[in-house]
């Protein structure tokens, strides 16, 4: 029963901070920290999954709509920019992974990556906002957050979606729930590979031989319905607020933190 709830608890946790800007890598280290334990590889993957369904749910109509109407210009258009940020997130991330460029998930850089950026999003909103407000996604929007979610996916902490929302909001899409959009649809894609990967990984090295089948179905289902909840919340509460709250709480987490481990131990 102990272990059930850990595993109800780590899903909650894993979807409530996939796509909120607060870092994932952050909370499920912490948690582990506390003690809810470290669990395998596979089910880190399996609870992630389990966020990705939701979010792709939620977008379903918008996806069906990119897919079957690629023939209207404005869908061709936002659908090929889609797919160069995702390439170019995948071209990047399997360069660092070849090359082992990631950096340790300990307590202290993810620590560092709460703090950094939680500043640069409020620094990041203050310059947003003397933009004129625009719903387009350029090219240089969709090459940059290409960019931005190789390098949230190798500083832990840094946040995925927190990095490709304000990437987007600083390189032109001002608009937040257009820029939001379009960071979690490149997400959609890129985190089914990114998870895909990592079974592949866990399959190959034998690691789904001894796993807890029952404790991997429970955290996805969790995570599934918290993540559906919590980003449909995003959406709602990003039309008529900033994302100053978030930033404020990264930066209050990620101090707390270096107080409480300075070491990283």
């Amino acid at each position: 029963m102990i272990d059930l709830l850990r595993v109800i608890l780590l899903g909650i946790i894993e979807g409530i901070t996939e796509f909120l800007p607060i870092s994932s890598t952050g909370h499920l280290l912490i948690a582990e920290k506390l003690g809810l334990g470290a669990r395998s590889d596979l089910f880190n993957v399996g609870i992630q999954a389990g966020a990705i369904l939701a979010v792709t749910l939620i977008y379903w109509k918008r996806i069906w709509q990119l897919l079957t109407q690629w023939r209207d210009p404005a869908n061709r258009d936002y659908l090929a920019k889609l797919t160069v940020a995702f390439l170019i997130t995948a071209v990047l991330g399997l360069i660092a992974v070849k090359h082992g460029f990631k950096l340790p998930e300990t307590v202290t850089p993810v620590a560092w990556a709460l703090v950094i950026g939680g500043v640069w999003m409020i620094a990041a909103e203050q310059l947003a906002a003397r933009r004129p407000p625009s719903t387009q996604v350029t090219w240089t929007v969709a090459i940059l957050v290409g960019v931005a979610q190789m390098v949230a996916g190798i500083f832990p902490g840094t946040s995925r979606s927190s990095a490709t929302i304000f990437t987007a909001l600083l390189a032109g899409t001002g608009d937040r729930p257009a820029a939001t959009e379009f960071a979690f649809l490149v997400g959609i894609p890129t985190m089914y590979a990114a998870t895909g990967y990592e079974l592949l990984k866990v399959l190959k090295n034998g690691g789904a031989a001894h796993e807890d089948w029952t404790a991997l179905a429970v955290g996805f289902v969790v995570s599934a319905v918290v993540a559906f909840a919590a980003v449909k919340w995003l959406l709602g509460y990003i039309r008529t607020h900033r994302f100053t709250a978030f930033a404020i709480y990264r930066i209050a987490l990620g101090l707390a933190l270096l107080a409480w481990m300075p070491l990283g131990s």
